[in-house]
């Protein structure tokens, strides 16, 4: 068997706006407009990268000077891209989004028709790959058939992302073939039925999303942490403190760090620690991606949290 986990998602080039004072709507804003790449699964190979995975990384690269770009980031970091489709005729996917003052995303736009051509087909071609490494993570950006058709194929351990709530409703026939998802807030209200108002009431969603025979459940809640769950029951570990830039990223940190953690054998709680240190690194940084992630910074972020 292969080391490497297979990361399968969009890959995009970010268009940022990042205003000077406070963000004012239906106006001009002074600023800064940053390109930088992004894309959950994209974002996610590239933090398991830094955090020392062995990656392969499938997506979907168009014909234009933004697939290069791509590509040349990826390679450097070692991430094998070899299994990715390549679209000379379409455009590499974009996503153009705004914060406000706080770091916090206030609109975006994204442009991610490529995507389309991840079929059921295409997966079928790469499954001897894709099942002959440790795990796979993949995200929403998938049509419902691709997912579908991964949770019925793949023999490995499979995490998902739900990516947003218009998203998460095309993982709910795969819950039960999945090992890991990783929900914000809303997509677990919306895959759980549960309505999430409390430390509680998250507690409620996760074991209910046990019940469809996942085997690990992080319901990611911002500033109030985590809520985790799997065979051995529920925690709540709270957020880390961070200086924070931008919240883009900080969920696909946490996302690629429970897949980092299962890597390494770590117990729930350990692996929720690892997730909030990964994701107060990320929150820290102007980028989707910060350049300072690595497993010392992960450990030496707990380890300063711990000695308060």
């Amino acid at each position: 068997m292969d080391d490497a986990i297979a990361v399968i998602g969009s890959a995009n080039i970010d268009i940022g706006g990042y205003p000077s004072g406070a963000l004012v709507e239906g106006d001009s804003n002074p600023g800064r407009v940053r390109l930088s790449l992004g894309g959950v699964g994209c974002n996610i190979a590239r933090n398991l990268a830094l955090l020392g995975a062995n990656v392969r990384f499938l997506t979907a690269l168009g014909g234009d000077p933004f697939a290069a770009s791509v590509e040349r980031t990826l390679s450097g970091l070692g991430i094998d891209l070899s299994l990715s489709l390549r679209i000379p005729s379409e455009n590499t996917s974009a996503y153009l989004f705004i914060v406000d003052e706080r770091g916090d995303m206030r609109a975006a736009v994204n442009d991610m028709g490529i995507y389309r051509r991840q079929t059921p087909a295409y997966f079928e071609s790469v499954l001897p790959e894709l099942n002959a490494c440790r795990a796979v993570f993949l995200d929403a950006n998938l049509s419902e058939e691709a997912i579908g058709f991964l949770a019925k194929s793949l023999r490995v351990p499979i995490f998902a992302d739900a990516v947003s709530a218009a998203k998460a409703e095309k993982l709910r026939r795969a819950l039960g073939s999945l090992y890991a998802l990783k929900p914000n807030r809303m997509e677990a209200e919306l895959l759980s039925g549960v309505r999430i108002a409390d430390i509680q009431s998250a507690g409620e969603a996760a074991r209910k999303l046990l019940g469809t025979g996942l085997r690990r459940v992080f319901i990611t809640l911002g500033a109030d942490g985590v809520c985790a769950a799997d065979e051995g029951g529920a925690v709540h570990v709270p957020a880390l403190p961070a200086r924070v830039k931008n919240l883009t990223g900080a969920g696909d940190a946490f996302a690629a760090a429970v897949a980092w953690a299962w890597l390494n054998d770590f117990p729930l709680r350990k692996t929720c620690l690892v997730g909030n240190a990964a994701a107060a690194i990320a929150a820290e940084a102007e980028e989707t991606v910060s350049n300072l992630m690595s497993a010392e910074a992960v450990e030496r972020r707990i380890s300063m949290e711990e000695r308060k």
